[in-house]
């Protein structure tokens, strides 16, 4: 069984899954966020096929651990999940991901036009590997 990573976004829901001994973390897709339809559709295919049994979504904060109108609609988000699938949800502090996945695709000399479709699955990536290095 593994664990799968959401970065959600306003466009797009950045996708990660930890290998089977839920040791590592490895950057998967991401995903259109709307229509939510759409995306449900393929979660759910994801959910099956990668035999996952956690979702963790990233729970954004401010610097000073309080919650901003991002966490709200990460609330809304998760809700909407939670009425859809059967898989557990946990939620994690995400403070600096996106930044942090950028910072590696441009030391990676990958050019912004490329970054664009890359930073969500690599902050689902960051997020995910900091909950496995938790040993949670």
């Amino acid at each position: 069984m593994r664990i799968l990573a959401l970065d959600h976004g306003t466009k797009r829901i950045g996708v990660a899954l930890s290998d089977e001994t839920k040791t590592i973390a490895q950057p998967l897709e991401y995903i259109l966020a709307e229509p939510f339809a759409d995306f449900l559709e393929r979660l759910k295919k994801l959910l099956l096929e990668k035999e996952v049994d956690l979702i963790l979504i990233g729970m954004p904060r401010n610097m000073d651990g309080s919650y901003g109108p991002a966490a709200q609609k990460v609330e809304v988000f998760v809700a909407a999940l939670k009425s859809a699938i059967t898989v557990p949800i946990k939620l994690w502090d995400e403070r600096l991901t996106s930044t942090m996945a950028n910072r590696i695709l441009i030391q990676g000399k990958v050019r912004r036009d490329q970054r664009k479709e890359k930073v969500d699955k690599m902050a689902a990536a960051i997020l995910l590997q900091s909950y496995l290095d938790m040993g949670i």
